[in-house]
């Protein structure tokens, strides 16, 4: 009798064994289906789960490098159109010393109005000169506030440190630009007064100069040349900023296709096939239903094996 009970209960612990199994399967299924997930809780996929964090973290990193790109596209796209504004104010400032320069007869009124649209152009360019993206000036580098003060045209800026946007876990772009090299910077009076004045390359200075110059009747040929290299210069910059500017809009696109490829690998570790797992969980019912039924028949005792 003690080897007929061992073996019933042998057989009733196997039995209970096997249908726990089969049930926790059938309620993982049932997870699985509602959540639509295939990681319940870490300890279901340890390694799927170091994996999913990895490629969310990856897909955050991504995203924030993909508002960079926005970010600094604006701050390209307001320096551009200031640029456009000195590059065209430039020339027509050149325009107008040909002119006087090559008009001999000119009465003084005339000359009057030349030097006093050359001026309007100079404050218009100081208006250029101090555009901004989101209150921060383009020309200022980090510093706050204007990047020319209108009294004395001294360049407000902060020389050398640049407003930079990263794009990449090793890539940077400067999205703005150096006002100095734009502009230019005032000249400084001499400390004393026997020793020479510090020449500047302010364009400001350069049309209070031509301006002064077109009233007095004054050759011109200086300011021309000067006007001229200040437009060549600001080009140079206005095609480092498109240079900038097209290497931004090619990340943006990298970055868009890197996304999707990310999505694509965290849905592949996380997400089921719903269809699959549906077809999983009716297969798995049937299992657990049929040993049950199973084992209610080959398990069910005698009162002959009770009273043993």
């Amino acid at each position: 009798m003690s080897a007929m009970r061992v073996t019933n209960v042998s057989r009733f612990e196997a039995a209970r064994t096997q249908l726990q199994a089969n049930a926790q399967r059938l309620q993982e299924l049932q997870t699985q289906a509602s959540s639509q997930k295939a990681i319940g809780r870490p300890s279901d996929d340890p390694a799927g789960t170091a994996a999913s964090m990895a490629t969310r973290a990856a897909q955050r990193a991504s995203e924030q490098y993909s508002r960079n790109a926005d970010d600094g596209l604006g701050w390209l796209s307001a320096a551009d159109t200031a640029l456009s504004g000195v590059s065209s104010l430039l020339r027509t400032a050149g325009d107008r010393l040909i002119q006087a320069a090559n008009g001999a007869t000119m009465t003084p009124a005339s000359r009057e109005a030349i030097a006093s649209e050359l001026e309007t152009l100079r404050d218009d360019l100081l208006a250029s000169a101090n555009a901004s993206y989101l209150g921060r000036s383009v020309f200022a580098g980090t510093a706050d506030g204007p990047a020319f003060a209108a009294d004395g045209y001294a360049f407000a800026g902060a020389a050398g440190a640049s407003v930079d946007r990263r794009i990449g876990p090793t890539t940077t772009v400067r999205v703005d630009v150096d006002g100095a090299a734009v502009f230019g910077t005032p000249g400084t009076p001499p400390v004393d007064p026997d020793d020479p004045a510090v020449p500047g390359d302010s364009v400001f200075e350069l049309l209070d100069r031509a301006a002064a110059a077109v009233r007095a009747g004054e050759p011109l040929d200086a300011s021309i040349a000067a006007l001229g290299a200040r437009r060549d210069q600001v080009l140079a910059v206005h095609g480092a900023v498109g240079t900038a500017h097209a290497q931004l809009l090619r990340a943006k696109d990298a970055l868009a296709a890197d996304q999707l490829a990310l999505e694509a690998q965290r849905s592949g570790i996380e997400d089921v096939d719903f269809a699959k797992v549906l077809l999983d969980l009716e297969t798995q019912n049937l299992v657990y239903q049929s040993a049950l039924q199973v084992t209610s028949r080959v398990l069910q005792p005698t009162l002959m094996e009770f009273l043993r």
